[in-house]
């Protein structure tokens, strides 16, 4: 897979140009959506990397035989998608895949790394506050006790992804703000020996507030993934609370489902 940046690949021209696209003319899916859709693919396998230039409109249009309103709207669904983005002067060019990520008991940090996704993350606050009724049933603390708080903005290639709202037992762990924005939470908790066993996981969907929107860089409105889990570690003592949300645009869960017999 190219690297972005790569110099020979960026010297190769707009990457959609190497691309076999194979549009049904005669199919009742409309054109704009398979050429979408092809995109999409590629984008997720690899084939075009972040960075990689498509081209402009014009070009597209007559390369592959179809108007530039069609051009357009196939590209604006994956600009809408958060896969491309528009820069002056530069053109049509590849943000990111979506990061889909199966439901374990995993780090999003981890995942994330391993998936080649570059993660960052930024502590918004790391405080120690008084539980709230909810995080101290979760915690199996009395109501106001004392916990650790944490918010955190996880970005991958550089654009937000997720804002991770943590609470953990107050003296579970030393939790350095510096080493928190360079690894994951869990990773920490493993190495203070905290072993982690398993967790119970609730996923929904709302729409996103003004100061949400503001920072995962979305329309007040925009589709949310939301996340609250309850990790436990091998003596069955609740160590976290998690209550997370994910951009749509960038990010999904996958589930597999087996039937039992």
């Amino acid at each position: 897979m190219a690297k972005t940046g790569d110099p020979a690949r960026a010297a190769a021209g707009p990457a959609a140009y190497s691309l076999d696209f194979a549009l049904d003319r005669g199919s009742p899916v409309p054109l704009y959506y398979q050429l979408a859709q092809q995109l999409e693919a590629a984008i997720s396998d690899g084939t075009l990397a972040p960075g990689d230039l498509l081209g402009n409109e014009v070009d597209l249009s007559v390369r592959l035989g179809l108007s530039r309103p069609t051009v357009r709207q196939a590209i604006q669904s994956l600009v809408d998608k958060g896969l491309l983005v528009r820069r002056r002067g530069v053109g049509t060019q590849v943000v990111h895949s979506q990061v889909r990520r199966s439901l374990e008991l995993t780090s999003l940090y981890d995942d994330l790394e391993a998936a080649g996704q570059a993660p960052t993350t930024e502590v918004v606050r790391h405080e120690t506050v008084p539980a709230p009724p909810g995080v101290a049933a979760a915690l199996g603390l009395p109501e106001g006790a004392e916990v650790t708080f944490l918010e955190r903005l996880r970005r991958t290639h550089g654009l937000p992804v997720a804002l991770l709202g943590n609470y953990l037992p107050a003296g579970l762990l030393d939790l350095d703000t510096a080493r928190l924005e360079t690894t994951g939470l869990y990773r920490m908790m493993r190495a203070a020996g905290i072993t982690l066993h398993s967790a119970r996981q609730t996923v929904g969907a709302r729409s996103a507030s003004a100061e949400e929107a503001a920072r995962l860089d979305e329309k007040a409105g925009a589709a949310l993934l939301t996340m609250q889990r309850t990790a436990y570690d091998d003596t069955g003592r609740a160590v976290e609370y998690g209550s997370h949300i994910y951009r749509a645009s960038r990010y999904s869960f996958d589930f597999q489902l087996l039937v039992r017999p």
